[in-house]
């Protein structure tokens, strides 16, 4: 059991000096005095018990950060209150937004969490109302501008991938009606077998040779050549078919070369033919083998424009983490690669945004809230986009921080931020953009998701053409019951 609480003593801390008898009465008879050696008082995002006012000694305030507990405030002033501080805020879970411990013997009057809020309920109604409107109504103020903000970059990066899976769409569009004129070619040309153009023996060198031109057009995908590479292919087939009278030589040519054939090939079948069946003629036999190839690589278009759809909606749907658990398991690499496929054509090796990925693929999976990470590569990566006006270098780097934490680094070679703003830019409500161009919340949601809500850490350095977020992430955050309440969801 604690000291007996005396009024007058209570009297002499800021905090209660203007207090009448009966007020401190009533905090005396519901409270006491209590000694503490050095050591912990309360543990951040722990439920909050108690309210503390500090009558002597010295305390130290800290908030998790990157893994670590930074402190934020040393203080022996008299009079300094934690703890349950705001346990007269109702609808609002109560845990310890700090964690507190004293560095030497230290004393402290201390009151019950439910007492404090019912004294300040029944003391102070219109301070309660006052301070319930300050928090309560700025959680659901901020609550609203974080999802308007998520709403906003989900829009945008909507419209990117609409954008993205109209071309593998239409091109499967366009093979699927040229496959259908090659289909209906290949049907006239059965009417060579009805004329008995070939013979057996030469039909089956034909279908033999239609086999392995079908093998050929899909390793010829692995095989690409250059322009010049095409180009001097094409006059070397282009010249063989005009020297064996092929009618349409050079609408011949462009086909053989884009399934992988030389004028070693059509030296092939044209001895084969011959071989086979001296009645058939070459213009016939590579007809029905153009047929064939065109077939083929129409197949393969259609393979490719649905495999791509098929790979961005997985991408989307890794992104918006969609049917899956908010608090899981993830590889970062995965996230990150959802989130800059989202940007579709803006970012890549072949965008105005180049990309430098240095990751190290050795590690972990992380305990994390993956779709709330998702929102902070994107907030991220947009304003490093914004900054270089759409043009420049991304860079995106991963390590190890110890055993157990990774770090993320996002860089851009823009202008850079002024270093009177690099203090300021997570505060909420910030922003450098023109008016109504920007919320000034998104590096705001980025500094909660990852400080409060994983209990990492995030940070920047800023030059000209060198700007980096540098985001330190431990491998286990805290589950769900146990994040601290403000954190977004």
């Amino acid at each position: 059991m604690g000291e007996t609480c005396l009024p007058d003593e209570l009297r002499t801390l800021f905090l209660f000096e203007k207090l009448s008898d009966r007020q401190l009465e009533s905090l005396c008879s519901h409270g006491h005095l209590a000694r503490f050696e050095p050591g912990p008082i309360c543990i951040e995002g722990e439920a909050a018990t108690c309210f503390y006012v500090l009558i002597e000694g010295e305390l130290v305030m800290s908030k998790r950060s990157g893994g670590a507990d930074l402190e934020t405030n040393r203080t022996s002033q008299r009079g300094v209150y934690c703890g349950a501080w705001s346990a007269f805020v109702a609808g609002v879970p109560q845990v310890y937004e700090s964690s507190v411990r004293v560095t030497k013997p230290s004393k402290f009057f201390v009151l019950d969490a439910h007492a404090f809020g019912d004294f300040v309920k029944a003391e102070l109604p219109m301070a309660v109302h006052l301070l319930e409107g300050l928090k309560v109504g700025g959680l659901r103020q901020r609550q609203i501008v974080d999802q308007n903000e998520k709403l906003l970059a989900l829009g945008q990066l909507s419209a990117g991938l609409t954008h993205q899976l109209n071309n593998p769409a239409a091109a499967a569009s366009r093979a699927v009606s040229d496959l259908r004129e090659k289909v209906a070619g290949m049907r006239h040309k059965l009417a060579m077998l009805a004329d008995g153009k070939f013979s057996p023996e030469g039909l089956r060198v034909l279908v033999t040779i239609q086999e392995e031109v079908a093998e050929q057009v899909a390793k010829s995908k692995a095989q690409e050549l250059t322009a010049l590479e095409s180009s001097d292919r094409e006059d070397l087939i282009g010249d063989w078919l005009e020297d064996h009278a092929i009618a349409g030589a050079w609408d011949y040519a462009p086909t053989f070369v884009e399934a992988g054939l030389d004028t070693d090939w059509l030296e092939r079948i044209s001895a084969s033919v011959d071989a086979a069946d001296a009645s058939a003629s070459l213009q016939g036999a590579l007809g029905w083998l153009k047929y064939t190839i065109d077939t083929e690589l129409r197949m393969n278009e259609i393979t490719e424009a649905s495999s791509r759809i098929s790979a961005l909606l997985a991408g989307a749907k890794q992104y918006s983490q969609m049917d899956r658990a908010p608090y899981q398991s993830a590889n970062v690499h995965d996230l990150l690669r959802s989130t800059i496929m989202m940007f579709g054509e803006k970012v890549g090796k072949d965008g105005p945004v180049k990309l430098v990925k240095e990751w190290d693929m050795s590690l972990p999976e992380i305990q994390c809230y993956p779709g709330d990470l998702n929102q902070v590569w994107t907030n991220v990566i947009d304003n490093a986009v914004q900054a270089m006006e759409g043009h420049g270098t991304l860079t995106i780097r991963t390590c190890a921080v110890g055993e157990d934490a990774i770090k993320v680094i996002i860089g851009d070679d823009g202008p850079g931020i002024p270093m009177d703003n690099v203090d300021r830019i997570f505060q909420p409500f910030f922003t450098t953009k023109a008016f109504g161009e920007g919320t000034g919340v998104g590096l705001d949601l980025a500094w909660r998701i990852i400080n409060q809500k994983h209990h990492g850490n995030i940070r920047v350095e800023s030059e000209p053409g060198d700007t980096r977020f540098i985001i330190v992430l431990p491998l286990v955050a805290p589950k769900p019951e146990e994040a601290p309440a403000d954190a977004p969801a």
